[in-house]
């Protein structure tokens, strides 16, 4: 009862339903006014008519898809009508915009007439993109889908039939990997012969599965040669020649057991029955045939998976039908064929064998995830299905001659995709494609630390590094086997044994024998990890060091600080963070290094933070901040930030600073020119320098947590050479972007030495 008004009230509160219609242009004015409507909107219409495609460069035609049905057979409540119907097919809409960013009309048509529906559904063709048939009852949905895609000329997808389908097979696929089975040689039986079970068969055979060693089962038993009761011409290609009736008969001694039924169909008795290390997919909906957890008591060395989102192996059709629209819009296919579902299933199965990100991991509870025995197919939740899937798609749809644009190049597209799921995909998606161009090699201190070890395979992996990991070998490798990683190519050196501890040492006493380092003390801090790796990119040995996640950050950056030197010129080491929202990105800089920086400190802060917004192809627009806007509190505090203005503008006139201002008017252009026209800004501040650790610090941690900000660094400014330290228990895919950034530096580093 609680569950019941809890959901009524989601979808009530704060106002009902869960889509809405957001303008994509302004319309706050009167030139706004006759942009939008009349008489601009007449010169798109125009156009449109000379040359029908260009619908797609004027409207949202190309990333509209429209998500029909007739609420014939809508999840396990039947045949509940059109307008009941409605929530699922919105709660569809929000699926397609959250993970793939695609708009989407819902429409519930009265009807229950197949040829009336579609010949409604193809009177919308102008409208969309794509049509998503959803919740049409079998036999009609297959009528339905063959003629809509046969006199259609944009994508036609029935879900129902094709997304369990396509999500069902990339799970079989691994279970197969992981239990040593063949496609060919699997025995299958499959309970249920409705939209989803039909297609998934036939994909299943696609793929390899044999027909003759699959056993299908509908309400009334075994599908079998001869049987006319409750047969159709839908059935009828899968029915055998068997004297098996019943599913007791049809399990005993298969592989496979696959359910697309109802609640309870499958027993332990039934499950005993099959071979050893068994396939158990129940996959009825909202309750299989059998419970994931009783499944495994029954037969602990099965592969289980079902519908539900609360145990492993969730078999959602959410990990195919937003990717398969987004590969197909993105080159205009005019169908999804069987080379672009199979592409799909492919993609996916591929994914689940890939490390697994820490905010995937979070999101399902924080226990370790890694391809086996209870993760065979992706979690809903990882973006990274959008950029596996969706370029799969799009391949296979160009080469199978569906497309009616070519696909951009993998890179471009990647950068394209990553742009749909937010900024701060696109910035990091340039920087590793700018590390991928030219890997580097960095060291990682902490080599036996689970996140470090993860984010070295997949720097590694993904050719944006060549990472060196320090520590004890026997103790990595282990550590490696455990989170199911191969660490083939990447190096690993114990400092116990180093090759280079001698000359280390000399060269280290060289350094800091006038700074009380006895022999004895450089041997001691050249047990530290982060001293040795310091020396390996002091000497050249290697191009850049990234560490600190085990560490509080003032003894993390120490071992820096005591070997390598400050940059010609600078003072202070500072560091810099990126922060990335929904709709800008902003550089805060000095969050973690400097307490109460002085104004010719604060000075040199900017000139970095300028150089670092330019490393990231920003066009940089300093604020200096203060508690005031341009003297309107006389205070030490706020002439120290003035000062900082000046000194900075008198060693770099082309930078564009001001200050001292308060942080809204900094990132408020309606402040900004309405009460201080004078300013230099042009625009609202992209780079925020804060007066001192504490507010930056605050900052920060407070836009992060509440503002839903992502912060990638912390980085360092003002180093010779390409070094950055992690804040302590950071997440991977922090590390692998700071990793990218590294090599960039380095990079960067080595062009300035050719020059």
């Amino acid at each position: 009862m609680l569950y019941e008004k809890e959901a009524l009230r989601y979808h009530n509160e704060p106002r009902p339903g869960k889509i809405e219609v957001v303008p994509t242009k302004p319309c706050l004015c009167q030139s706004d006014l006759s942009l939008a409507y009349t008489p601009g909107v007449a010169v798109p219409c125009s156009k449109i008519e000379e040359n029908p495609d260009l619908a797609f460069e004027y409207t949202s035609k190309g990333n509209l898809v429209g998500v029909i049905t007739n609420g014939s057979a809508v999840l396990g409540l039947g045949n509940i009508g059109p307008l009941a119907s409605k929530p699922v097919m919105e709660g569809k809409g929000v699926l397609f915009k959250r993970f793939a960013d695609i708009d989407v009309f819902d429409i519930e048509i009265n009807t229950s007439d197949p040829d009336e529906f579609i010949r409604t559904v193809k009177l919308l063709e102008p409208t969309f993109g794509g049509i998503n048939l959803e919740d049409i009852k079998a036999p009609e949905c297959f009528y339905i889908e063959e003629e809509l895609t046969r006199q259609m000329s944009i994508p036609v997808f029935h879900d129902d039939q094709h997304g369990s389908a396509i999500i069902s097979c990339a799970a079989l696929l691994n279970a197969c990997e992981l239990t040593g089975r063949k496609m060919e040689s699997l025995k299958m039986v499959i309970n249920g012969a409705g939209a989803a079970a039909i297609a998934s068969v036939k994909m299943y055979m696609q793929l390899g599965v044999k027909q003759e060693n699959i056993i299908m089962l509908d309400s009334k038993g075994v599908i079998y040669k001869g049987r006319t009761e409750g047969m159709t011409p839908y059935k009828e290609p899968f029915a055998v020649d068997t004297k098996m009736r019943i599913i007791d008969d049809a399990a005993r001694g298969a592989d496979v057991l696959i359910g697309f039924s109802v609640k309870d169909a499958f027993t332990p008795e039934l499950l005993r029955s099959m071979k050893e290390r068994p396939i158990i997919f129940a996959l009825a909906n909202p309750e299989p045939e059998i419970g994931y957890y009783e499944a495994r008591a029954v037969r602990p060395d099965a592969i289980v998976a079902t519908g539900r989102s609360d145990c492993p192996n969730q078999v959602n059709n959410v990990l195919g039908f937003p990717y398969i629209f987004r590969g197909a819009l993105d080159i205009r296919a005019t169908a999804i064929n069987n080379e672009m579902k199979v592409a799909a299933v492919r993609a996916l199965a591929e994914l689940a064998r890939d490390d697994v990100p820490d905010t995937v991991i979070r999101a399902y509870g924080g226990d370790p995830v890694y391809f086996g025995q209870e993760y065979i197919i992706p979690k809903p939740l990882d973006v990274r299905v959008l950029l596996k899937v969706a370029p799969a798609v799009a391949k296979a749809a160009e080469e199978s001659g569906v497309a009616r644009v070519a696909l951009p190049g993998r890179a471009s597209y990647l950068q394209f995709l990553e742009a749909r799921l937010g900024p701060e995909r696109e910035v990091m998606r340039k920087i590793i494609i700018r590390a991928q161009q030219g890997p580097k090699r960095i060291v990682l201190p902490e080599g036996n630390n689970p996140v470090i070890l993860r984010a070295a395979y997949m720097a590694f992996n993904e050719g944006i590094a060549c990472p060196l990991l320090l520590g004890n070998e026997r103790e990595i490798r282990f550590l490696a086997s455990e989170l199911n990683i191969s660490l083939e190519g990447i190096e690993i050196l114990d400092t116990k044994n180093g090759p280079y501890f001698e000359e280390f040492s000399r060269k280290l006493f060289e350094k800091r024998g006038r700074r009380g380092w006895t022999i004895a003390e450089i041997h001691r801090q050249l047990g530290n990890r982060y001293i040795y790796g310091a020396m390996m990119v002091n000497e050249g040995l290697v191009d850049g060091q990234v560490h600190g996640i085990g560490r509080y950050y003032p003894d993390a950056i120490r071992p820096v600080l005591q070997v390598i030197p400050r940059r010609p010129g600078v003072s202070r080491v500072s560091g810099v963070y990126l922060m990335i929202l929904k709709d800008k990105i902003l550089l805060f800089a000095d969050a973690t290094v400097n307490v109460h920086p002085n104004s010719e400190e604060l000075a040199e802060i900017a000139i970095l933070s300028a150089e670092m917004a330019e490393f990231f192809d920003m066009k940089p627009r300093i604020a200096m901040l203060s508690f005031s806007n341009f003297g309107s509190v006389p205070h030490a505090e706020g002439r120290r930030v003035k000062a900082a203005v000046q000194i900075a503008q008198e060693r770099n006139p082309s930078l564009v600073i001001d200050g001292e201002m308060q942080a809204d008017t900094a990132v408020a252009e309606e402040i900004l020119t309405k009460e201080y026209p004078f300013n230099k800004l042009g625009g609202p501040a992209n780079v925020l320098i804060f007066p001192d650790l504490a507010s930056g610090n605050i900052a920060c941690k407070l836009l992060e947590r509440l503002g839903n900000a992502k912060a990638v660094g912390p980085l360092l400014m003002g180093i010779n050479k390409p070094f950055n330290v992690l804040r302590r228990e950071t997440d991977m895919e922090n590390v692998v972007n700071v990793i990218a950034i590294t090599v960039v530096q380095a990079q960067e580093l080595a062009k300035e030495h050719i020059s």
